[in-house]
């Protein structure tokens, strides 16, 4: 049995947090909500104008002889939200979630915010070694859809070095807030009052909850939106710190959207490196609109890298416990 106590668990355990996990999941709810409208500010300031606009030079909705429909609107959009110039700034408002979490688990939880995992110690090497296992995932996904040939891959003709660095610096702050909301907050919640396992699978289905709304959300991305909860939770608890997680989480979106040129949870094509297209028309080998992250290849890699992270835990635990077994015995010796 592999023990899952983490110091940060520990520390968040002598908070002011209700102990209940029904009490702990309503005020998630109402702590997310506020983050939610707070990111949607700026959203909604460039991309209603831009809405205005496109309705205004719609001549058959002008007379009339054409209804709006919600599916309509969520379309146009869904297309607006894509664009650079809208899609940058909303991914940089996403740092009111780490803000909100910060400040609810300081001032409200009344808890160090090492509880959340921020530690001071490690934090360049464990975040460099974050940047490198997360890339590494997204491209051995992309590696398999090109090698069974789902996907083909090309370099792009013209691209633009000082929006993809924009783009970096977006999923920088985006990956973070998430890590922050779901693995630094609510996790460390949980996993202070109750079990560490229902604290990694609550807040994991949480996490995959969050993205139903999504384009092209299919149960095979949920599934593997939840898993990646749960590999990313296991990582954040082998290294105690919340560092590692942000990294891969970042660089995962990044290298993804940017990088690979894939959808990026249904969020659509943007500007990248490379460009990659789906030769199947499967949607379980290609993850359909969703983009990859709705593939059976994700599925295999997060699995993967799960039972990894699983192993090295045990490992861990197996040197840590024969010092303590070396101890007892030198003890009977002396009797």
């Amino acid at each position: 049995m592999i023990k899952l106590r983490p110091k940060m668990f520990e520390e968040s355990s002598k908070s002011f947090a209700s102990k209940n996990i029904f009490v702990q999941i309503l005020i998630f709810l109402i702590v997310f909500l506020i983050i939610y409208l707070f990111e949607a500010i700026v959203p909604a300031i460039l991309t209603v104008p831009k809405m205005l606009d496109e309705f205004s030079n719609d001549q058959e909705l002008l007379n009339g002889t054409k209804k709006l429909t919600m599916k309509e609107s969520m379309s146009i959009a869904s297309k607006l939200s894509g664009k650079p110039e809208i899609m940058i700034p909303t991914l940089l408002s996403t740092v009111f979630g780490t803000i909100v979490s910060i400040f609810y688990c300081r001032c409200i939880e009344m808890r160090p915010v090492r509880s959340m995992g921020m530690r001071k110690r490690k934090l360049v090497p464990h975040y460099l070694l974050g940047l490198v296992v997360g890339l590494a995932m997204m491209s051995a996904i992309t590696l398999l859809t090109v090698l069974t040939g789902t996907n083909s891959i090309s370099l792009c003709s013209s691209i633009s070095a000082k929006i993809i660095a924009l783009y970096f610096l977006g999923f920088f702050i985006q990956g973070m807030s998430e890590e922050f909301i779901f693995r630094g907050y609510l996790m460390t919640t949980i996993g202070g009052g109750s079990s560490p396992v229902l604290a990694v699978a609550v807040s994991s289905a949480a996490f995959g909850m969050a993205h139903i709304a999504n384009p092209g959300i299919s149960v095979l991305a949920m599934f593997n939106l939840i898993l990646f909860g749960v590999f990313a939770a296991l990582y954040m608890i082998y290294f105690d710190d919340i560092w590692g997680g942000c990294a891969i989480h970042s660089i995962w979106n990044f290298s993804q959207g940017n990088l690979y040129g894939i959808s990026v949870s249904g969020s659509g094509e943007t500007e990248s490196v490379f460009r990659t297209a789906s030769k199947s028309s499967h949607d379980f080998l290609t993850g359909g609109k969703f983009g990859i992250e709705g593939s059976i290849f994700t599925t295999f890699i997060l699995g993967a890298g799960t039972a990894i992270v699983l192993y090295l835990m045990y490992q861990r635990q197996q040197k840590e416990e024969v010092p303590e077994q070396g101890s007892q015995d030198t003890a009977n010796d002396t009797k």
